[in-house]
């Protein structure tokens, strides 16, 4: 059975979806003037975290100027500001911040990743790079055996789960539930838990708040660890 390295260095190499790539390697090209000397990664990006995680947390697709350009996850942006700064005060980060792939960064019972690899256009992929990504997604949570709790950041990403978690094997509510922040769906596998995402959009209107996020993560560790379960960062082999 392939690792999560073999995954990883399989999906790196990954071509299927012409616009993504294009899109991709232009930013990588082109770059933004406030990162104009970096190397930009330009592909695309695996998840990152603890093998051994029993929380995922999933996301839309990188950022241009953000993962695309880092290479990790949420590493890099605004948004990924937000989400491992709750995932630190959850105790599942060792630190609340995340600038570049070595930065020291570790995730303890967590791993984070994203429904689409590739940094899209506007951040929109289509209805048909979704799905072409999927398979890296479903081989990932294969992989990680553990997976107890989803976090699906945004509604893009909690429908994508839950058409996942609707595969053999598992089995979701019908009708399929809708998504909102805070819901909830329990399934024949992991639990779901939508959150909206932390993009600019929802943090600068106040649509989200950091106390909202919070939440978030402290009913994933209830779900995780039970009520008594103390925060504070856990290291793996905890």
């Amino acid at each position: 059975m392939p690792s999560l390295a073999d995954l990883n260095t399989a999906m790196i190499a990954c071509r299927r979806c012409p616009r993504l790539v294009a899109w991709r390697e232009q930013v990588a090209q082109e770059r933004k003037a406030a990162y104009a000397t970096e190397e930009y990664w330009g592909r695309p990006v695996p998840g990152f975290g603890d093998p051994a995680a029993r929380l995922l947390v999933v996301g839309l697709a990188p950022a241009a100027h953000g993962a695309n350009r880092t290479g990790r996850m949420f590493t890099g942006d605004r948004s990924g500001d937000w989400l491992y700064r709750a995932l630190h005060r959850a105790g599942f980060a060792s630190q609340p911040g995340s600038r570049n792939r070595d930065d020291g960064l570790e995730l303890g019972d967590a791993y984070v990743t994203a429904t689409v690899r590739c940094a899209p256009p506007k951040n929109r992929p289509t209805a048909g790079e979704r799905d072409a990504c999927r398979p890296w997604l479903e081989a990932e949570m294969d992989l990680l055996t553990g997976i107890r709790v989803v976090v699906a950041l945004g509604g893009f990403a909690f429908d994508q789960m839950l058409r996942v978690l609707g595969s053999p094997g598992c089995s979701i509510p019908s009708p399929r539930p809708r998504f909102g922040h805070g819901m909830v769906v329990s399934a024949a596998g992991p639990t779901v838990i939508g959150s909206y995402h932390p993009s600019q959009q929802n943090t600068f209107t106040g649509r989200l708040t950091e106390e909202m996020l919070d939440q978030v993560f402290a009913t994933a560790a209830a779900l995780l660890y039970g009520s008594e379960r103390p925060f504070g960062y856990r290291t793996r082999g905890e």
